[in-house]
């Protein structure tokens, strides 16, 4: 049986990646245009605190994953 994609959410938008892990370079790629290396990319964390991801953290991508960006000079926490 053929592995499905994830559909994961960055910045309230969908993608459908084929890969099972990207890295925060991947991940900012994404989106048209990429997402601007003066923001972080951040994993929202349900329940948790939501966590930064370097260009160079290998992700491991889980249906439904959230991510958001913030200019690199706010808080991740004070969306």
């Amino acid at each position: 049986m053929p592995k499905q994609d994830n559909v994961i959410h960055i910045d309230k938008n969908v993608y459908k990646v084929e890969e099972e892990e990207l890295t925060g370079s991947g991940l900012r790629a994404l989106p048209e245009p990429d997402i601007a290396s003066n923001y972080e990319l951040v994993l929202q964390v349900p329940g948790g605190d939501d966590r930064q991801i370097a260009d160079d953290e290998i992700v491991v991508l889980e249906n439904g994953m959230h991510f958001f960006s913030v200019p690199k000079n706010l808080d991740a926490g004070g969306r």
